[in-house]
């Protein structure tokens, strides 16, 4: 579905360089510069960066960004001569490709040479613009990107191309696009994918888009643990993301938005996730392993005589892990602790509320399930070694980690211990029913979960639920087809719903 030919993208040197240092002895990357060609890194586009030929030698600060640049796998370019002819590589470009050509600077002579070679120019952040009518005017550099992704899906000249905008933090962003999930260049199911900016006006920018692509959580300022997590109750997001909530629930209930935000919602809170997961438990049946949640208790303190009553009254012992009821979002919702006695609760530091489960033995072994539309993977990871392990190694405290940076794992003997005593397998089947059930429940489109085989009795027991995981354990020749089919199966059924 995606275009024949190959789009090039020439950059002009005065769009990556502040022009409040020009002339100074170490140029420096305008605000945005940087960002933008990080994107473009990863957009499948051909991309030249267009300078002066005495630029590159001029000063050591220019070479180390040219390095980068180059590191980057762009291509330097010299610039046109003055006499405007384009060199013998742009010329060819604009026999085999689809080009643009953008700049801050404005050459009315130059533009118009370009455009009798079929190139698209687009002149950003000019005081006085081009009277040129061809050129794309843009004003500032942050506008570049969905401009160039409006002009590309208007060159395709297809109504079956469709736009994806996304919000995410930087960080998650890069481990996406990295995998090539984020491509400017249609993708091979037709989709391109723009990132969206908190810095512009976000209407104009919805007017473009056809489909909001956001990771909510990467946004939570903080959440009022003393609510009722019941979206959007109790939970504060940044300026941007808020705007994008109001104006998605209030003027554009019929957008299509992965996910819709109500749906994730039950998500950030351990509690909700707890009772989803109990209602799956119907799963079980003779003949297959038991599908169950974790044994847990909510408390909203760590008093001794109190908890040891509710304790009983929930039949849970010793040893437990001990979560925070907030679920993601926020900095310490991935504090935990694993107490193998009640005295060990005394000053403990995770946040409460909190959420008291039983600790599985589980052989140092936990399968991570990844739900993208359709289709189910799963990957095999290293875990916690058993509580026996933990406790000899525990010095008589309580084991406190952060489960997504120092979660103690098992030892190569402890693995080779685990195996030897139990080698409960997993049940695929049972755990793709779950699956295929939790899709439905959630409404989501892309999840992930996290699933034990408790040794001995065989238990197949789901331990934690996420929205938007990163699949990084499953190929990226496999995970992003699916990504980008599971993204427009999702418009595709809305667009079916609006419709009727």
């Amino acid at each position: 579905m995606a275009t024949e030919r190959p789009v090039r993208l020439v950059l002009d040197a005065s769009l990556l360089l502040d022009p409040v240092g020009a002339g100074a002895p170490v140029p420096t990357l305008r605000p945005g510069a940087e960002a933008l060609l990080r994107r473009l890194r990863h957009s499948n586009l051909g991309v030249a960066i267009c300078h002066p030929e005495e630029m590159p030698t001029t000063v050591s600060g220019f070479l180390e960004m040219a390095a980068d640049l180059n590191s980057f796998g762009y291509i330097s370019l010299p610039a046109p001569t003055g006499n405007h002819l384009l060199n013998e590589l742009m010329l060819e470009w604009s026999r085999t490709s689809s080009c643009f050509y953008a700049t801050s600077t404005v050459d009315e002579d130059l533009f118009s040479e370009l455009q009798s070679h079929n190139w698209k120019v687009i002149a950003v952040d000019n005081e006085c613009g081009t009277k040129d009518s061809g050129v794309v005017n843009i004003g500032k550099l942050q506008e570049l990107l969905i401009t160039l992704a409006t002009l590309i899906k208007k060159e395709i000249a297809s109504s079956s191309i469709l736009m994806v905008g996304y919000a995410m933090k930087p960080s998650r962003e890069e481990d996406f696009a990295k995998r090539g999930a984020f491509p400017l260049y249609p993708s091979q199911n037709g989709l391109i994918f723009v990132p969206l900016s908190f810095e512009l006006p976000l209407a104009s920018q919805l007017q473009e888009v056809d489909i909001i692509l956001h990771k909510m959580t990467d946004e939570i300022i903080s959440i009022d643990p003393n609510c009722s997590i019941s979206f959007p109750r109790g939970i504060s997001f940044s300026a941007g993301m808020s705007e994008v909530i109001s104006r998605f629930m209030e003027e554009y209930p019929d957008f299509c938005i992965i996910d819709p935000f109500k749906n994730i919602s039950p998500l950030l809170d351990r509690l909700q996730i707890q009772e989803i997961l109990v209602r799956l438990q119907e799963l079980g049946s003779e003949g297959r392993p038991k599908l169950r949640a974790p044994h847990s208790l909510k408390v909203i303190n760590f008093s001794g005589s109190e908890l040891q009553k509710q304790l009983a009254e929930a039949n849970l012992s010793f040893p437990l892990i001990v979560k925070p009821q907030v679920a993601c979002g926020v900095a310490d919702a991935h504090n935990m602790a694993l107490v193998f006695q009640i005295e060990e609760f005394s000053n403990l530091s995770v946040p409460l509320p909190a959420i008291l489960q039983e600790y599985i033995d589980h052989g140092s072994k936990i399968y991570k399930f990844y739900v993208i539309g359709d289709k189910v993977f799963h990957a095999v990871k290293t875990s916690m070694p058993n509580a026996n392990l933990l406790k000899s190694s525990s010095g008589d405290e309580p084991l406190t980690f952060n489960s997504l940076k120092t979660l103690p794992v098992a030892t190569k003997e402890q693995l080779l211990l685990n195996r030897a005593q139990d080698n409960k397998s997993l049940n695929i089947g049972v755990v793709e029913e779950a699956a295929k059930l939790l899709k439905e429940s959630l409404g989501l489109t892309i999840f992930g979960f996290d699933v034990v085989v408790q040794e001995g009795s065989g238990d197949h027991v789901i331990v934690d639920l996420n929205y938007l995981p990163s699949f990084k354990e499953v190929p990226d020749s496999e995970a992003m087809p699916a990504f980008w089919d599971a993204i427009r199966q999702s418009y595709e059924s809305k667009k079916g719903k609006v419709q009727t």
